[in-house]
């Protein structure tokens, strides 16, 4: 059994990568062709940077994204210090299930239930365009909080209120015993917090597909219209371009959050003895 277990989780990881591989491995082909490797050649990555529409969807996604996960960080780590302090375990154990509703909803259903909610708005006060960038922007901060929340609320849990109570009893008011203790303490979570909702962001099509207006592209909408016509391998180096980007995130992710508990570990240590 633990064989074939093992050949089961091999054979996995194999058909959620090879793809990826592939892809990587043809970007650098030095032909035009996409299924036939002709020599090793960086000129696709050349033609992609010199290519003045892929920077303009390169910097509009990174603007888009960057603010979106500002915005959002800073929206859920106050969301996440609320719900924290709620008394009410009925009411708290609802705002998290409605925190939860967009993680759990399709994209395309919540790309659609915002797109008809923006265009209602827009008719409403009479705007000469329903959707914008600034309906995208609101769009990418909705289904970014939920994760800046997750990320947050275990770091207030682990906290607990005895460190803002001492800093209380010493002379300190309730906003600097935040910031001088609390803060500190959860930081780990909410830089977490803010790489999560701009990794999302980044590689985001479907919600942005529905919610996006006319005069702003970014790239993962830039390669969908791309591949309706000829795919030439840019597409892959483009691909491969933000699939790197994405992968250096999550493991910058993962690094912060085990630099946080390894400090909370000589701590929780202490705490036992």
């Amino acid at each position: 059994m633990k064989v074939f277990g093992r050949i089961c989780t091999i054979l996995m990881f194999v058909f959620l990568y090879a793809p990826m591989a592939v892809m990587i491995v043809f970007s650098f082909n030095s032909g035009r062709s996409t299924f036939v490797f002709e020599g090793f050649s960086t000129r696709w990555y050349e033609t992609l940077f010199q290519s003045s529409q892929t920077m303009t969807a390169l910097k509009n996604t990174l603007i888009l994204a960057i603010i979106s996960a500002l915005i959002a960080t800073l929206l859920g780590t106050v969301a996440a210090v609320g719900i924290y302090h709620m008394r009410s375990k009925w009411l708290k154990s609802a705002v998290m299930t409605t925190t939860n509703i967009p993680m759990m909803n399709p994209d395309v259903v919540t790309g659609v239930s915002l797109m008809l909610l923006f265009v209602f708005i827009g008719r409403l006060i009479g705007a000469s365009e329903s959707l914008s960038f600034y309906t995208l922007l609101i769009a990418h901060i909705t289904f970014n909080l939920p994760y800046v929340i997750l990320n947050v609320l275990p770091k207030l849990r682990q906290v607990g209120n005895t460190l803002s109570e001492a800093a209380q009893d010493l002379g300190c008011t309730p906003v600097q015993s935040f910031f001088k203790v609390i803060f500190p303490n959860i930081s780990s979570g909410i830089v977490s917090g803010f790489l999560m909702a701009f990794t999302l962001s980044l590689d985001d099509f479907v919600i942005s597909y529905f919610t996006n207006g006319t005069g702003f592209q970014t790239l993962p909408l830039l390669i969908y219209s791309k591949t309706k016509k000829s795919v030439k391998p840019d597409i892959y180096a483009l691909s491969t371009v933000i699939f790197i980007a994405v992968l250096l995130l999550l493991i910058l992710v993962n690094i912060v959050q085990a630099k946080s508990e390894n400090k909370k570990a000589p701590q929780k240590e202490r705490n036992m003895i």
